[in-house]
């Protein structure tokens, strides 16, 4: 996706299976992941929102849309970071996430910033 001139967003995730509150016998696993986002533009810019797609390895597709990340809009000059942890639960030991957040900057120009597609497994799960 095109960004506007001078703006660029890098967004590295890390993610881990949460075996303790994952139920397999009752198809409920839990996952976090932790995002980094780094302002790598010129200018400064508020992550105002954030749009996720949701994957399970039976297809099924959930959206989730809302205010900022975490409760918070962080604001980043060109340089800085913002890192959150949050989770995600499935039906399934397999599935994706990809989405984009919603970027504002002080001019009042709007842009979102890709989240590329990564995965959420059960360790030992992929080969």
């Amino acid at each position: 996706m095109e960004l506007p001139t001078g703006h660029a967003i890098g967004i590295d995730v890390d993610t881990r299976y949460l075996e303790d509150e994952s139920q397999p016998g009752q198809a409920r696993y839990v996952f976090a992941y932790t995002i980094r986002v780094r302002n790598e533009g010129r200018a400064p810019a508020r992550l105002i929102g954030r749009h996720w797609i949701i994957t399970d390895a039976r297809g099924q597709v959930r959206e989730v849309e809302g205010d900022g990340v975490v409760g918070e809009q962080p604001y980043l000059e060109p340089g800085q970071a913002f890192q959150y942890t949050s989770g995600a639960v499935l039906e399934t030991d397999i599935g994706t996430m990809q989405g984009s957040y919603r970027m504002l900057t002080d001019d009042g120009t709007r842009f979102d910033a890709p989240i590329p597609p990564f995965t959420l497994t059960v360790p030992r799960t992929l080969h």
